[in-house]
């Protein structure tokens, strides 16, 4: 079973924490949401209130296969500015597991040095204004480069969240999740 991280800051985009949080708990993942802080309690960007499983001090220690990034402002910026997230990202990528980051979040992936000659997409005016060395902005729903995927914003949730469980579960676990899910 495929062991991911979900960090959760202050004014994440609950759109995008949920349908990831779901949709990989759905396929049988085993899904980690932490804090930042000790407030556990997430006021997200739209005012809905999560409550993150732990803190991320309480798993900084921890490996996992993925660590998936909701975006939303200012969470995005919260998860930027947090060394301790910025270490773990580098670390997961450094061991072959996968990063990924929606929306506004590709921000952290560029902060940490796991964009620079990659193709990237995010919401539009937050990467490809601010591009990493040599990343190529990509203007589609989800972009995968290696074990680094992105995707640009709430509308494209779903999409990510299926694409993570291919990517940890495989194609037959995405088919099984999706068709569950009643899209058309």
């Amino acid at each position: 079973m495929s062991k991911v991280l979900v960090p959760l800051a202050q004014g994440c985009e609950e759109l995008e924490a949920v349908t990831i949080i779901d949709l990989l708990v759905r396929a049988g993942v085993d899904v980690t949401s932490a804090s930042l802080d000790d407030e556990r309690v997430i006021t997200a960007s739209r005012g809905v209130q999560l409550i993150a499983q732990t803190t991320l001090d309480a798993v900084i220690e921890e490996s996992f296969d993925l660590i998936a990034l909701p975006g939303g402002l200012p969470g995005a910026d919260y998860l930027m500015q947090d060394s301790r997230l910025i270490k773990m990202l580098q670390n997961t990528a450094d061991r072959g597991g996968y990063v990924a980051a929606i929306c506004a979040a590709p921000q952290v992936l560029v902060e940490a040095g796991l964009l620079e000659n990659r193709q990237a997409t995010s919401f539009p005016g937050v990467i490809d204004r601010k591009p990493a060395d040599g990343m190529r902005y990509l203007d589609e729903p989800v972009v995968e480069d290696g074990k680094i995927i992105t995707s640009k914003g709430p509308g494209t949730a779903m999409d990510f969240a299926l694409t993570l469980i291919e990517r940890l579960e495989g194609g037959e676990k995405r088919r099984q999740v999706e068709q569950g899910l009643q899209r058309p």
